[in-house]
């Protein structure tokens, strides 16, 4: 199981900040610990930038062709995440960007392949180790347990169903 330590992620989203999607997608999944339907399902209105809080209530995949948003893997999946104040600030200035969706449009309108290549090229470029893009929920896991957040917060942080799940993520 492969995972990023903060320092390498840090170089990582250095070395792709210069396309506002990619930068902003991948800051999501990094320190909100998302699936990567999850981030591909939200909308401005899944923000809360009063709050600092995430819905995270849907699934997006593309099925026959078809963009397809559905419910999220599973009940626990269903869940609000705060966010941390500089990404609360990020994605501020990230939908003010986006003035060509709706508060119900697809925020990160790309799909998986267009984000393993962006992974590609952020890799290569920062010479961090690649590792796979739900590998960034493991990385989160692991950023979560070194700030010391207990199992059962980190498990209803990112959605999972059952414990055991989280543990096996704690490296």
């Amino acid at each position: 199981m492969l995972f990023w330590t903060k320092d390498e992620y840090l170089k990582f989203s250095d070395a792709i900040m210069d396309k506002p999607l990619s930068f902003y997608a991948f800051e999501v999944l990094y320190w909100c610990g998302c699936r990567l339907g999850e981030l591909l399902a939200l909308t401005p209105a899944d923000f809360d930038l009063n709050k600092g809080e995430l819905n995270i209530d849907k699934s997006y995949q593309r099925l026959k062709g078809e963009d397809v948003i559905t419910d999220p893997k599973t009940k626990k999946s269903i869940r609000v995440v705060s966010m941390p104040k500089f990404l609360v600030e990020e994605m501020k200035e990230y939908i003010e960007l986006r003035d060509d969706i709706g508060p119900h449009d697809r925020l990160f309108g790309t799909t998986k392949s267009y984000l393993a290549h962006e992974m590609d090229r952020g890799c290569v470029s920062s010479k961090v180790k690649r590792i796979r893009i739900h590998d960034l929920r493991h990385s989160h896991v692991s950023l979560l347990i070194e700030m010391g957040f207990s199992a059962l917060a980190i498990a209803e942080r990112v959605g999972h169903e059952a414990i055991d799940i989280t543990y096996r993520y704690a490296h």
